[in-house]
């Protein structure tokens, strides 16, 4: 319907640094009418990840650079309010690529639903999401650990090398996580049962790291 609104978060300078309240702006814009085959959506959770901050640099990397003006990227979880799509209906709970906004017209091929259970619905945007698929098909794919190998996870604390750790772990591999900081690193061994972490920050990180894998890093 014409003249519906929401609200969005967008880009308005580039970062030096840590984010602030100065890079980003919170505005309203005209919610446009969906064609066939495409879903509005209402977000109710919006994914925060480490990549977005990437790419609010202007600077080569794997994905491409937001341009100032841009609402910010990012996976929700939505309530589907009208569908212009035959596998989708009003009230159904999907994972799209909407970026942080109220409300996104998105295209029904590109968009997954998904089911409440006894987990939150929130770990489709985690551990049963774009990190969770990461994280397994790297290692599970790729790496395949095998049973006894040492296995060293940089990033160990964030939301893909926590997994990794802990699918290794499943595997029979050796964890040594590698990680920013004593919080985060007691935090690998007390609760995901990494076998040792290393703080990069350390003065002593490469002893300390050759150390925790004596053996050598398979």
């Amino acid at each position: 319907m014409a003249n519906e609104v929401g609200m969005r978060v967008v880009l308005v300078a580039r970062p030096q640094g840590p984010v602030t309240l100065e890079n980003l702006r919170v505005e309203s814009f005209p919610i446009p009418v969906e064609a066939a085959g495409e879903l509005l959506l209402e977000v109710n959770y919006l994914s925060l990840d480490p990549y977005m901050r990437g790419r609010m640099d202007a600077r080569k990397s794997y994905a491409d650079p937001m341009n100032v003006g841009d609402a910010m990227p990012g996976e929700s979880i939505s309530t589907v309010v009208r569908s212009q799509h035959p596998n989708f209906a009003p009230g159904d709970l999907v994972l799209a690529y909407t970026g942080w906004r109220t409300h996104a017209v998105v295209e029904g091929v590109k968009t997954r639903k998904v089911s409440p259970s006894a987990l939150p619905i929130t770990t489709q945007l985690g551990v049963l999401g774009m990190p969770g698929f990461t994280a397994y098909a790297g290692l599970k794919e790729i790496g395949k650990p095998k049973k006894g190998e040492t296995l060293a996870v940089a990033a160990a604390a964030g939301p893909v090398g926590s997994l990794v750790g802990q699918l290794a772990k499943i595997a029979g591999a050796r964890a040594v996580g590698i990680a920013g900081g004593p919080e985060k690193c007691a935090y690998l061994v007390d609760e995901l049962g990494f076998d040792a972490a290393v703080d990069h920050k350390s003065a002593r990180f490469p002893e300390e790291l050759a150390a925790a894998c004596s053996e050598g890093i398979d």
